[in-house]
């Protein structure tokens, strides 16, 4: 189900984004040809309070899988834990990153991780940018006329892109480095 991940030179790349999250997981998948960039699809996956964290975590699992399956991406890509103050909330994310990270592992994905901060400088090319900033590049990177919303869908797009760049980045530095072995 892998494919293996492409330098800038193959037709198609496919990135799966992840903002992790217990209640709430965005996802995006973008696709990449060559250095333009196009949306195939994305949202959230979302599981009542109600259930047992357990069967939340099987839930997530499972429809991860099926977005996997069902678009074939290359390669995930994933947010760091960011630990702000609420202990309960990072190990709700930190337990939904792992699930993630089963799901793209069980499917044979490379999974790359990113902070916040590598984030907003790929996107906006600022560590501190808002919300708001990304959202707009995100939509401008990926030719949409709406903004992506939710938050979460809109951030693992992000991801997904920042991914894409970083990865074109290093392609483009590798060919300029053996370019000039001689």
């Amino acid at each position: 189900m892998s494919r293996e991940p492409s330098s800038g030179l193959m037709a198609k790349h496919i990135v799966l984004g992840i903002d992790p999250g217990t209640a709430t997981m965005g996802y995006g998948l973008v696709q990449a040809q060559g250095e333009q960039l196009s949306l195939i699809d994305y949202g959230t996956l979302t599981t009542p309070a109600t259930l047992p964290v357990a069967n939340r975590l099987r839930t997530l699992y499972q429809e991860l899988l099926g977005l996997i399956q069902r678009y074939q991406p290359n390669e995930v890509a994933l947010e760091e834990l960011f630990f702000n103050k609420n202990i309960r909330t990072a190990l709700a994310v930190g337990e939904a990153r792992g699930v993630a990270m089963l799901a793209a592992a069980n499917c044979g994905l490379t999974v790359s991780e990113y902070t916040p901060l590598q984030i907003k400088q790929a996107i906006v090319g600022y560590g501190r940018a808002r919300k708001e900033q990304i959202q707009q590049m995100v939509r401008l990177l990926l030719g949409l006329d709406f903004l992506p919303q939710p938050d979460d869908a809109a951030d693992a797009l992000a991801l997904a892109i920042c991914h894409l760049h970083t990865t074109q980045q290093q392609a483009a530095l590798e060919a300029r480095q053996g370019g000039g072995a001689s």
